[in-house]
């Protein structure tokens, strides 16, 4: 019996299915994927045999292709949150964050860690706060 992981965008317009195993789960710290999240890093699941099954507003899904690359992003038009992709090679890429639940698996590596942001290390030693600032 497949796993099934639900998942949706910050607007609740895309909901979606992945059902199968996660493979891996890589941090990927390159240029482009630090562009797609505005962040450190992406932290993307991959699917070699899962499906991906649009629960709603799949009209509302777009998805760039970075010309000349394998480099795609799929996002929801209204919120513009990222979201699972079917790649041509036949992975399942499913951004972490897009999941509603748990991630059933702990990140397998960093990846691109030689093009990491120069302010990416020892972020561990920044202080912690619960909440926002101030409350």
């Amino acid at each position: 019996m497949d796993e099934i992981h639900a998942g949706s965008c910050l607007c609740g317009t895309v909901r979606f299915e992945v059902s199968g195993e996660f493979a891996a789960f890589f941090l990927c710290h390159c240029g482009r994927c630090r562009k797609d999240t505005g962040s450190s890093h992406a932290a993307n699941l991959f699917s070699p045999n899962g499906r991906l099954n649009w629960i709603s507003g799949s009209d509302r899904v777009r998805t760039y292709r970075l010309p000349e690359t394998r480099h795609e992003r799929s996002f929801c038009t209204e919120c513009g949150s990222a979201l699972p992709s079917a790649q041509a090679d036949g992975f399942i890429v499913v951004p972490a964050g897009s999941l509603d639940g748990p991630v059933p698996v702990r990140p397998t590596a960093h990846i691109c860690f030689a093009s990491r942001a120069d302010w990416d290390p020892l972020l561990e030693d920044i202080p912690t706060l619960d909440g926002l600032p101030g409350q």
